[in-house]
């Protein structure tokens, strides 16, 4: 594997350097490379359903000339002749092309000679042992899920001499654990090295909550309830700031459901803090341009916003000072600073209430005022006395970031989870939330 790697760097640097000799006095570009050897294997009632393995690339190039900017992808086999004809092709379809295009008043032209090269090890499984060490401790429940492992690869460069080569060597597991009524239990298992202790402590508690799925159903009515979110949940809630919350245009055009915070106008609970984190290492810190974020970037701390997400495009527009973030501004390695919140207190300082693992079918109702819309899934369960006395049946929620990250937000727990990005729609998703916990009074209900 070792040596696939060099020679695909090796071929990803050649076509770099030839494009660098093939470029035009007027012309800059960007070359991005998405690459990954994965095993996927899926599972269903405890069995393997469909297994194979992918080796897949493609590269972005990208011409700007004249104020003026056009793209081009196509596949990167590592094999430099086939590579370099669908790049020279695409070179010349762009120079074509871009004359006739309409000039861009913020395009950004790459800058700078930013280099860096990571390369993370690990030990996930081998492609042989994947279904045995998986089905060991669910081979008597009703397992369903997909796996997914294997190296991705992200790189760079660009004209100005920017060069940047990203591999990592990870997995996800994304399952479910069905009861005869259709009831489930959901979860994910995720990292860098496989571990077998950790797996079965995952499996084993995930079997509790199976088994309190079995009795009946508690329903509630519409209303407010003291709840505890689990980190799966929190991690949904979190990703709705990738949505309109934390990117900079949104600010600026309106947009953000953050707007009051950037105001000054409100501020979420003193203990609510977040971060983008680089240095777990589970994602580039290289974005489109070739920019490096800051290993960390605090973007709310103790309530307050103190930092938006701002791509380079971004802050030619508005006059801002550009922080390496992304083309659509989102979240890439986010944080949830963890609270005091401890796992055994969890269900007694509930006492009676609701006990959420998951979330779905997020969206904002009103965006302007933080409001967030969604419903219970999975094994959510009602709560008296701090004992779990019954699952419940799906409800939808309606309720504000300002108010379950504000005035009603009762704490997070001391422990954090890693919770996956599990996507792997054209290709497989890095990164993930590192998120605690987190406990809200008066969390509103509506149906």
């Amino acid at each position: 594997m070792k040596q696939e790697l060099t020679a695909l760097e090796s071929s990803f640097n050649q076509l770099l350097e030839t494009l660098l000799i093939k470029k035009l006095e007027h012309e800059e570009f960007t070359l991005k490379l998405s690459s990954e050897q994965s095993q996927f294997t899926r599972f269903n009632h405890a069995k393997v359903r469909q297994t194979g393995c992918v080796a897949d690339g493609s590269i972005e190039l990208t011409l700007m000339a004249e104020q003026r900017s056009s793209s081009r992808q196509f596949p990167f086999t590592g094999n430099w002749e086939k590579d370099w004809q669908k790049a020279h092709q695409a070179l010349q379809e762009l120079r074509d092309e871009i004359t006739i295009l309409p000039i861009d008043p913020y395009l950004v032209l790459p800058s700078g000679n930013n280099t860096s090269r990571e390369v993370h090890h690990s030990n996930v499984l081998a492609q042989d042992d994947v279904v045995s060490s998986i089905l060991a401790e669910v081979a008597a429940l009703d397992f369903t899920g997909i796996y997914a492992g294997g190296i991705v690869i992200k790189a760079y460069g660009d004209s100005s001499g920017q060069k940047h080569w990203f591999a990592t060597d990870t997995f996800t597991l994304d399952y479910s654990l069905f009861i005869s009524s259709g009831k489930a239990v959901k979860g994910t298992f995720a990292g860098s090295n496989w571990d077998v202790a950790s797996y079965a402590a995952k499996i084993n508690e995930a079997k509790k909550q199976l088994n309190l799925l079995s009795h009946p159903a508690k329903e509630l009515p519409r209303g407010q309830y003291k709840t505890y979110f689990a980190p799966a949940a929190v991690a949904d809630l979190l990703q709705m700031l990738s949505w309109g919350a934390v990117s900079e245009a949104d600010i600026q055009q309106g947009n953000s459901a953050l707007a009051a915070l950037s105001r000054k106008e409100k501020q979420l609970s003193a203990k609510f803090s977040l971060k983008e984190n680089f240095q777990l290492g589970l994602v580039p810190r290289f974005n489109e341009l070739g920019e490096m974020a800051a290993p960390e970037l605090a973007i709310i701390e103790n309530g307050v916003l103190v930092n938006s997400l701002v791509n380079s495009r971004t802050a030619k527009e508005y006059q801002k000072d550009a922080n390496g973030a992304n083309r659509s501004e989102t979240l890439r390695t986010p944080e949830i600073s963890p609270g005091n919140l401890k796992f055994e207190q969890i269900l007694s300082n509930l006492d009676t209430g609701l006990y959420v693992s998951n979330l779905h079918y997020l969206n904002w109702s009103d965006r302007p005022t933080g409001r967030i819309t969604g419903m219970t899934r999975y094994a959510c369960f009602w709560v008296e006395k701090g004992e779990i006395v019954a699952p419940i049946e799906n409800l939808r929620f309606d309720e504000s970031l300002y108010r379950f990250w504000g005035e009603n937000l009762v704490d997070f727990t001391n422990f954090q989870e890693f919770i996956p990005e599990v996507d792997t729609y054209e290709n497989r998703k890095l990164g993930g939330s590192l998120v605690p916990g987190m406990l809200v009074n008066d969390f509103t209900y509506t149906l």
